[in-house]
């Protein structure tokens, strides 16, 4: 509370900070390890306190008799700009009160989980979190418009920086600096993915681009040799991402950066370019518009043959078994839209990992975690669930929670456990930073229903000695619990881990304050909770009007950016190439799941078209200057 406070007081004295320090924080502002919050997080507090510090401004303002920030001149004040914020305001709202119905019951929760009506809040408020910045950044760019896409530029570098750092350091405590054979994928402060997703992808292929912003605009050589170490610290991730989408995704908008900065650079209208490449080259006479369409009719074949099920598309699925299973899982996503609302609204945001492990059984979720209010004189406590029938998913789900590790310490677990049949419990201590286990002591127990409703269970861990890591690169801990055999379910409380030198290591271990302090985390298998195609997200939660809007919102943005108003910004070749870059991760992975990344591929698509309703300065114009605002409003 102390910090939102500040903060808000901070943006009352210095409204534009806002656009520096929103992308830079982002990728720190998500404590869900620690807090146990899935649906809320910090960034939410962030964006909020912006809201209120800077709507507040504008309304002391306006009381104080000065007059409010321009709008856009006459001539654009109703390009698509107006007509995309109303649009995906009515479907954004229509899709969360869509998921809220479609959920079993609402109700407030912290601790909500993936299945719960909350996810419909935690999906939506990405674009509301984006709709309501949109005046407080035109109050910006009528300050100075390069001004305001230098801060949020620069923002995205610092963003970026601390990813890479984070990286760097995942790298070295676990699988190590330069061990490019094991199979581990890094996730750096993108706790989203603690149930997989491509968080940590899609932040890569948004913010790389403004790496090539802070180079050409550092005119020092320590400022440039400082930007140029992020830029191979983000190479480094990239690389050992492990991902094709990121190679490609990164990759392929750096030399679209290239091709747009010489463009700028050189002065070349591209608009009229093409216009002067058309007459020049354009198709006279019958022939040479029937050959173009006959290649138009044989790429529609080639998409008909082998994109909507076929023998040559079997035996291309053999010849490459992971774009096969993903193909089999996008096609059972695509089955849970039945009727005809659903292909035209979708299921509703946030519903797709509820409908989707109920589709069947080689789509059902690996376990569950509920909490239990402590009834009469009975104890708070939380009920962890294993597969419903998979066996080969028994143990791939886990409450877990953060813990110290102590080097070479052994470990003493013990809970109050009840079960109305028998369950299989395992318990684990891992040095682990979220997906991956490095040691870990573990210990098993087969629970069976007892007289007494409540049984005490002492187990003595087994494995080898944990290591804290480096004082440069220490390793996280983390404690797991969980229920292996399938339909298996326990109830638990009271839970207890020791060191053999130190005292308890849990908190919150009567659950007496919910879920705070634990979270859920899966390993090995995601299917569930992502659909792994942007596209085909939006088809199923949001419908065809949903994915069209989105698709107009992002061609729009690119449009503006590349061939309309905004091309001439200083900025806008980057953001053109940040959008390319989630577009292109967005062909094999989800985005609209993760609230942070989500809100950068809103914002920069809204602030591309704002940015297209601003005069671009001149080449080496400087921001406008505080007290020739102040006079102008005088």
């Amino acid at each position: 509370l102390v910090a939102f406070y500040l903060w808000c007081a901070v943006l009352a004295w210095r409204a534009s900070l806002w656009l520096f320090v929103l992308p830079a924080s982002l990728p720190l502002l998500n404590f869900l390890p620690w807090t146990g919050w899935l649906v809320f997080d910090e960034f939410d507090l962030a964006v909020l306190g912006t809201v209120a510090a800077g709507y507040g401004r504008l309304a002391w303002q306006h009381w104080q008799g000065a007059a409010l920030p321009a709008t856009a001149p006459a001539a654009r004040r109703f390009g698509a700009l107006p007509v995309l914020v109303l649009l995906l305001t009515l479907l954004g709202l229509l899709g969360l009160a869509r998921g809220l119905v479609d959920a079993p019951e609402l109700a407030f929760d912290w601790f909500a989980g993936y299945g719960s009506a909350l996810n419909s809040v935690r999906v939506a408020k990405s674009l509301f979190h984006a709709l309501l910045l949109l005046p407080l950044a035109q109050q910006q760019l009528e300050g100075g418009v390069r001004r305001s896409g230098d801060r949020f530029a620069l923002g995205m570098v610092v963003g970026l920086g601390i990813v890479t750092l984070a990286a760097l350091w995942e790298r070295l405590a676990f699988p190590g600096l330069f061990d490019f054979t094991s199979r581990y994928r890094t996730t750096a402060l993108f706790w989203e993915m603690h149930v997989g997703g491509a968080a940590f992808d899609a932040y890569l292929a948004l913010a790389t681009p403004f790496v090539v912003w802070a180079l050409r605009g550092a005119a020092r050589p320590l400022r440039w040799s400082v930007v140029a170490l992020v830029a191979l610290l983000s190479g480094y991730a990239c690389l050992t991402s492990f991902s094709r989408s990121v190679y490609v995704s990164v990759l392929a908008p750096l030399l679209l950066l290239g091709a747009l900065f010489w463009a700028q650079r050189r002065g070349v209208d591209i608009p009229q370019f093409f216009r002067v490449a058309w007459r020049r080259w354009r198709f006279a006479g019958w022939r040479p518009k029937a050959a173009l369409a006959l290649v138009l009719a044989l790429a529609l074949e080639v998409f008909l043959v082998l994109g909507t099920g076929s023998y040559m598309r079997e035996r291309i699925d053999r010849a490459d078994q992971d774009f096969a299973s993903r193909l089999r899982h996008w096609d059972r996503g695509l089955d849970l839209l039945g009727t005809g609302p659903q292909w035209w609204l979708g299921l509703g945001l946030g519903r797709l990992p509820a409908h989707y492990a109920l589709s069947g059984p080689k789509a059902e979720l690996s376990g569950e975690v509920r909490w239990l209010a402590g009834a009469g004189s009975g104890p708070d406590a939380v009920t962890v669930l294993g597969p419903p029938s998979n066996p080969d998913l028994g143990g791939l789900h886990s409450l877990a929670q953060r813990v110290e590790l102590d080097a070479g310490q052994r470990h003493r677990v013990a809970f109050q456990a009840r079960v109305k049949e028998s369950a299989d419990v395992w318990v684990r201590v891992c040095e682990r930073h979220l997906l991956y286990d490095a040691r870990c002591q573990f210990g098993f127990v087969r629970l069976g229903p007892t007289a007494a409703a409540w049984q005490p269970v002492v187990l003595d861990l087994r494995g080898p000695p944990l290591r804290s890591g480096a004082w440069y690169a220490p390793r996280l801990g983390l404690f797991l619990l969980s229920v292996e055999n399938p339909g298996g379910a326990a109830d638990f409380t009271g839970i207890s881990l020791r060191g053999s030198k130190t005292g308890e290591l849990l908190q919150n271990a009567d659950f007496g304050r919910n879920l705070a302090r634990w979270f859920p985390a899966a390993q090995s298998y995601y299917l569930p909770w992502h659909i792994d195609n942007l596209y085909l997200e939006l088809l199923i939660e949001r419908g065809w009007s949903g994915l069209v809007l989105m698709l107009a919102l992002l061609l729009s943005a690119l449009w503006v950016l590349v061939f309309g108003a905004a091309r001439k910004h200083p900025v806008a070749p980057y953001l053109c190439a940040s959008l390319s870059g989630a577009m292109l991760v967005g062909l094999m992975s989800s985005l609209m799941d993760v609230p942070r990344v989500a809100f950068l591929v809103y914002w920069i698509a809204l602030y591309a078209l704002l940015l297209a309703r601003q005069p671009a300065p001149a080449v080496g114009e400087p921001a406008t200057p505080r007290s020739q605002l102040r006079d102008a409003r005088k």
